[in-house]
Formats: structure tokens, sequence, C-alpha cells
């Protein structure tokens, strides 16, 4: 594959970031004084207006229809907007290209019915309300989604659903108008099939029986927009709010992962990049012990490795885009969203430990994005699943390409009789 962003990508890449730096930086400082406070940002209406203005919107979605508000761009021509909005964390929200709304479009756009797309795709792409997935539970390890015990059952025609949910991003936002619920299908036989087990239910936030219990804080920073826990007490919706079919959940769940997890690798890259940039303008222009850091072999070492690993984990995401955009064995491409999701959250929290220790104290204080983006990086290590499931998926990968060849490495043993029964060369 060529590296080289296509022209199309540059164009529009070098739109945003000029529309970053004349609207969005000035706006940082502010952004972050209001998060403080637990607020949402009064601006961000009048940016969002802008940027959709300058077809600056709806990036994100390779399927976007002709009459359809925003942008289209395939995966691959995304990556570097995606690395470009992570550098300013918040910024991916202006533009209609935030989690988790471009995960719930992606999910409305494949398998909702009319009245469904009229009703939650139609206001989502242009931006007039906003979407929360409630999957992980309190009490199982979401993880592994089949353990997951908030239930759905049929009564006439209605849905009626019973649990808890938490980590609900963005359940909290005023303009949170929907829920995406996985539930567990209630009276299932026991010994049904785990992965048909599950149907997703869109739910109005506002229905009864829907309660936010709290906001719930991530490596002790709260999320204006929320990372809530949710009770379901007897919640009621229409039997036409099933998203999909019944027992389809598990696979829904599924297809949302893959182009959201690019996207986040791809802001994780873009804040890796900010990090290393800030420490080598502070390697520059620190000095101790009589010379200034850059001078420093150690330091020489953190930023040569940051810089070789971020450029390895940049590749290998914009493989896996690359590989989202062509026909591919869903086998083949799961490997590959998990690999950059393992590779991703581990790359940020390098990288961003070994800045901090460039910059030093001021580091692990607000003077600088350092502290917020490591934690952050540490968060990606759990959010999406954790690295040992990731792992756990490629490693299954490697052992079916085995299994498929037949054993073949054999043929790399030697044995003595081997080597008697070998030609002899004159």
């Amino acid at each position: 594959m060529d590296f080289q962003p296509s022209p199309t990508s540059q164009q529009w890449l070098h739109r945003l970031q000029a529309f970053s730096d004349r609207w969005l930086l000035p706006h940082n400082a502010a952004w972050h004084r209001h998060a403080r406070a637990g607020e949402i940002a009064p601006f961000m209406p009048s940016l969002r207006e802008l940027a959709r203005d300058e077809g600056l919107w709806n990036l994100c979605l390779p399927w976007l229809a002709p009459h359809e508000p925003g942008t289209p761009l395939s995966n691959l021509d995304y990556a570097p907007l995606a690395e470009a909005m992570g550098r300013l964390h918040w910024s991916a929200e202006v533009f209609n290209c935030h989690a988790p709304d471009s995960g719930t479009m992606e999910l409305l756009h494949r398998h909702a019915d009319a009245a469904q797309r009229e009703a939650w795709l139609a206001p989502l792409l242009a931006g007039e309300i906003r979407s929360a997935f409630a999957m992980s539970e309190p009490d199982v390890a979401s993880s592994d989604p089949t353990n997951l015990q908030t239930t759905v059952r049929r009564d006439g025609d209605a849905l009626l659903l019973h649990g808890r949910k938490w980590f609900v991003t963005g359940a909290a936002h005023p303009d949170c108008r929907l829920l995406v619920v996985v539930c567990r299908n209630a009276g299932e036989p026991v010994e049904a099939d785990a992965h048909a087990a599950h149907s997703l239910v869109l739910v109005p936030i506002a229905t009864p029986g829907v309660h936010v219990v709290r906001n719930i804080a991530v490596m002790q920073h709260l999320a204006p927009e929320g990372h809530c826990e949710l009770r379901l007490d007897g919640v009621r919706v229409p039997a036409s709010n099933l998203l999909a079919a019944w027992g389809a959940g598990f696979a829904l769940a599924q297809v949302r992962l893959a182009p959201g997890r690019i996207h986040h690798c791809m802001r994780t890259i873009g804040q890796c990049e900010l990090a290393l940039e800030l420490a080598c303008d502070r390697a520059l222009e620190r000095r101790s012990f009589g010379r200034v850091l850059a001078e420093q072999a150690n330091v020489q070492d953190w930023i040569a490795q940051s810089r070789v690993e971020i450029d390895q984990a940049r590749l290998l995401v914009l493989h896996a885009a690359w590989s989202l955009d062509q026909p591919q064995p869903p086998e083949r491409l799961r490997a590959d969203i998990s690999a950059i999701k393992l590779v991703a959250g581990r790359l940020q929290t390098q990288v961003l430990d070994r800045a901090i220790q460039v910059f030093g104290a001021m580091g692990l204080s607000p003077d600088t994005p350092l502290a917020w983006l490591w934690t952050w990086g540490r968060a990606l290590r759990l959010l999406d699943g954790p690295d040992e499931v990731h792992l756990r998926a490629v490693a299954r990968h490697e052992f079916s390409r085995v299994r498929a060849r037949g054993g073949a490495s054999a043929a790399w043993f030697t044995t003595p009789e081997q080597m008697a029964a070998a030609p002899r060369l004159r």
C-alpha cells in the first residue's frame, strides 16, 4: 500500500488544521475551565455550526449519502484527520466525529429500519442530538460480553428492560436523547448459544424507569458529558425499538467497534505526537547539571524510542484502516483491530510517561496536557476491552493460521535421518 496520504486526505487535513488553529486552540483554556467546573462549554454549538458550514462534518462516515450532511472520507483518508483531532482531545465533537455518536451512527446506518433512521440517525447526522451506548455492567466481567445480565423481555407489543449499566459515555450530556442498550434475552434456555442470547434496544433516555445514578470519574477526571452509571427499572419501550433481529446484539456490538477503535487509535497517535513535541521543546530549553536536557544520553534515548514507537504504531493503524476499506475476512479484520487497540493504549502510557519525566514536576501539574493524556492512555487499556482480551484475539488468529497451513512449519526442523537422506552437492 502507499503510505503517503492521498490528495483528498491532504486537502481536508490542511483545512481541518487551519480551522483548529483559528477557532479551537484559542478556546482550549476556556474549554478546560468549563470542564473543571463540570460544565459543557457554551461555545461548542457555535464551533460545531462553523465546522459544518465549512464541510468539516461527519468526516468519519465513509457511507454518507449525498443528501446527508457532511463530507464522507474513506477510513484510510480519515485516519490522518483523526490524528490531528487527537492533539486537542475535545475537538472531535466539533466535527461530529466523536464517540459514542460515530459508532451509533455506523450501527443505525447498517441495521436500523426506515422509522428508526428517521427518528435517530437523521438528527445524529445533523448534530441535533447525542447518544450513549450502554454495554458494560458493574456486577459482571464485561470484557466477556456474553456475561451481560441486563434483561429484555417481550411483553405484548412492548419490550421490558431491567438492569444496571455503567461507564456509559455521553449519558450526562444535556443533548443526549438515545441509549443503545445491550440486553440479555430473558427466558432463553440455558443451553442457548451465548453469542445469540443478547439484543440491542433503542431506549429514549427520557423513558420512565431510566435513572442516571451518577457520573463516574475516570482516573480522577470527571467528564461533563459523563461516564455514567444507569439503572433500568422496568423500562418499557415499543417492540419496534428492537434494533435488527432478536438475539443479534452480540454481533451488532462487534460491528460498531471496528471503525471506532481506528478513530481512538489515531487520536492516540496525535496525542503522542503532541507529547513528543512538547518533550523535545522542554529538552532543548531546560538545563540540568550544566547541560541542556537534550544533551543527556538518557533523554536522547527517550526521544528516539518514542519517535520509533509512534511511527510503528501509525503504520499498523493505517494498515488496519486500509483493511477496513477492503473486502476482508471478518476474522482477519478482528485480529488487526485488536492489535492496534493493544498497541495504542500501551504506546500512549509509554510516550507520555517519558514526556512527563522530561518535564519533571511540571509534567504532573495541569500547566501542561501531559498528566491528563497519560491518564487517558491508561484508561484506554481497559476501554473497548482490556489488553488481555485483545492479546487473546491476536493469538487465536495466529493459531488458526498455523492450523490452516497443516503444520507446514515442521519442514524447518532437521533430524539425523533427513540429514543422511539429503542430496550431496558435487
